[in-house]
């Protein structure tokens, strides 16, 4: 089953609370997702360091529920 856009936000704002977050259906197939996300806790880090917390904040639903998300992280 599909994990819904609500869904992918409120995983990441959890995790990353001050987190500005933009997600686009890439295929209009609700499994296929691009997502742009800005935050402060991403200032200092490498852009593999970002990327692993926001696959962290999806608890293991990525490549199970989610199948495809296209990262862009930057700090505030």
């Amino acid at each position: 089953m599909p994990l819904p856009v609500d869904e992918i936000k409120k995983l990441i704002k959890d995790a990353i609370p001050d987190a500005s977050i933009e997600i686009k259906d890439l295929i209009g197939d609700k499994n296929h997702y691009s997502a742009t996300i800005k935050s402060s806790q991403f200032n200092n880090m490498t852009k593999i360091e970002q990327h692993k917390l926001v696959y962290k904040s999806l608890k293991g639903k990525m490549g199970n529920e989610l199948h495809a998300l296209a990262l862009t992280t930057e700090g505030k």
